[in-house]
């Protein structure tokens, strides 16, 4: 950034006061429910709520806080962990690689009515969930699939693959078509020249697509809590708030899962936040 980005060094303050703001803001959330995970219920309990953790709960293991205790000794949380990662896992597998083909045709090939593909692609994204959820469930009971990991990777890979086409579809067309000719030139054919040569290089692209349709699947809450039945099915976001009982509920439990459930992905994020920045930012600047 230049110097000359602000014209006086209140500017520069007012600037950096808002970012400072908006870290707070985001961050605020997550600290909280992190504190909420390692203090007692006497305090989470208090009228008048503390911003930082007094006291700590400890009381059933020494070397580790009781929530998180209490959320990895359950045994349907844990199976829920690897339900989501099955039913995210594979939602996302299958959007790159339905999702890459069909933006690889709409950036090179010229067809008839193209520009409506776009849009209808575009007009599922926008479709209200709530609203084909009797539909589904009626038509996944006549097939068989209710209760299973399949009632729920059908519906997400319906909203999440116009996302996975879109941002594809973006980071395709910036790249220039020439090393794709000059690779047939050399004798591949179209699919030699899309997986060796468009792919590789729409890497930070495909990452991006990758992590956002992860955190989708992940976090789907609808489709999940009416077609997963059991635990045996049931992801995270059902299991989390099943624990409490009919007069009390453990909110340190709570809290504790939605930091273990948001951490993988954190880090995720962490570890490939410049193959996602410049994924984000492909086509913003010929």
């Amino acid at each position: 950034m230049s110097g000359k980005s602000f014209e006086s060094p209140w500017q520069r303050i007012a600037f950096f006061t808002l970012i400072a703001l908006f870290i707070v803001m985001t961050l605020f959330p997550m600290l909280y429910v992190l504190k909420i995970s390692v203090v007692t219920p006497e305090e989470l309990g208090r009228a008048i709520p503390t911003l930082w953790p007094r006291d700590f709960d400890t009381t059933r293991a020494p070397y580790f806080f009781t929530a998180y205790e209490t959320v990895f000794s359950d045994p349907i949380f844990k199976q829920a962990l690897v339900n989501s990662v099955v039913v995210a896992g594979i939602t996302t597998v299958i959007c790159l690689i339905v999702g890459s083909v069909a933006a690889y045709a709409l950036a090179r090939i010229n067809f008839v009515f193209r520009s409506s593909v776009q849009s209808l692609i575009l007009a599922i994204s926008f479709f209200p969930a709530v609203a084909i959820i009797a539909p589904l469930f009626l038509q996944f009971q006549t097939f068989g699939i209710i209760g299973t990991y399949w009632a729920m990777i059908i519906p997400d890979i319906l909203f999440a693959l116009p996302l996975t086409v879109f941002l594809l579809l973006a980071y395709f067309r910036e790249l220039p078509a020439g090393l794709e000719e000059a690779a047939k030139v050399d004798g591949a054919n179209i699919w030699q020249a899309f997986y060796k040569i468009t792919i590789p290089l729409s890497a930070p692209g495909v990452v991006t697509t990758g992590m956002l349709t992860f955190i989708f699947a992940w976090n789907e809450f609808l489709f999940a809590n009416t077609f997963a039945l059991d635990e045996t099915t049931q992801p995270v976001t059902v299991v989390i708030p099943q624990f409490a009982t009919t007069y009390t509920t453990d909110f340190g439990a709570q809290a504790a899962a939605a930091v273990v459930v948001t951490a993988p992905l954190v880090a995720l994020v962490l570890i490939f936040q410049r193959r996602i920045v410049s994924g984000l930012t492909a086509g913003a600047a010929k």
